[in-house]
C-alpha cells in the first residue's frame, strides 16, 4: 500500500514522501501511529498546508533529543550482577538492563533505543551504542561489576571501600572483545533528565483548516 508519510523514519523515508509497504506494516503500524497517511487528494491538501509545522515539530523533536544525548555521554551506568571469580556473569545484560539502570539514576532511554548486537556476559566496562533519534545517536559508558546477592541492582557497594582493588568491581574481571579499558579516576555518574517523549500526528479526523494531523 502506498502511504504518505508525516514524519522522517529510518530507512524509509523522510516527511513528505509517498511511499510504499507492507499493508500490515502500514496499518497496524504506521498510520496508528500518525506517522502517515493514505495517499488520497484530501490528505494530499492537508498535509501542504500543515508541512511547515510538520517540520518544524521533527526538529524541536531532533534537538531534545540532542540535549538528552550529551547527559547520557556525561554518565556513567553501572549494572551490578552475579559473576564466577572468572568474571563470568550468571546470567547476562541485556538492552532492558541497561535501561532500568538509567532510569534509576532518571534518565529516561527505551531499551530499543539500546544497540547491544549481543548480550554482555563478562564484567568490564563497556561503550554501548545508544540511537535516541534517526539522526541522534550517542555512546554510554556502562560498567558492569561484580556484587553479592544483597548488591545486585543497587548501586550502594560502590560507596564501600575495596580492599583489593582502585576499580569497584574489576578485581575479578578478565578482559573481554567488547570491554574498553577504564582508568581508576572513572565513576558512575549520572546527570538528571526528564523524560523525552515523542508526539505524533494524528491524522484521520478534524476540519482541513486546523485539526489536520495532529501529534
Amino acid at each position: 500500500m502506498k502511504l504518505l508519510l508525516q514524519r522522517n523514519i529510518e530507512k524509509l523515508g523522510n516527511i513528505g514522501d509517498i511511499v510504499e509497504v507492507a499493508p500490515g506494516y502500514g496499518r497496524n503500524y504506521l498510520l496508528p501511529k500518525g506517522l502517515a497517511v493514505e495517499v488520497t487528494a484530501d490528505n494530499i491538501n492537508r498535509f501542504e498546508g500543515m508541512r511547515r509545522r510538520l517540520i518544524a515539530l521533527e526538529q524541536e523533536t531532533k534537538e531534545k533529543f540532542e540535549v538528552l544525548a550529551k547527559e547520557i555521554e556525561k554518565a556513567s551506568c553501572t549494572v551490578v550482577t552475579n559473576a564466577s571469580e572468572e568474571g563470568h556473569l550468571y546470567g547476562s545484560v541485556t538492552a532492558r538492563d541497561i535501561a532500568a539502570q538509567f532510569s534509576a539514576e532518571e534518565i529516561e532511554v527505551e531499551p530499543k533505543s539500546i544497540i547491544l548486537p549481543e548480550p554482555i556476559k563478562e564484567l568490564g566496562i563497556y561503550m554501548v551504542n545508544i540511537r535516541l533519534h534517526p539522526e541522534v545517536e550517542c555512546e554510554a559508558k556502562v560498567w558492569v561489576v561484580k556484587g553479592d546477592e544483597s548488591q545486585v541492582g543497587s548501586m550502594a557497594f560502590l560507596d564501600e571501600d575495596d580492599e583489593d582493588s582502585g576499580e569497584p568491581g574489576t578485581e575479578e574481571a578478565e578482559p573481554s572483545d567488547g570491554a574498553v579499558d577504564g582508568g581508576e579516576d572513572d565513576e558512575p555518574q549520572g546527570e538528571d533528565e526528564g523524560n523525552v517523549s515523542e508526539e505524533y500526528v494524528e491524522t484521520e479526523e478534524g476540519s482541513a483548516d486546523d485539526s489536520g494531523p495532529e501529534d
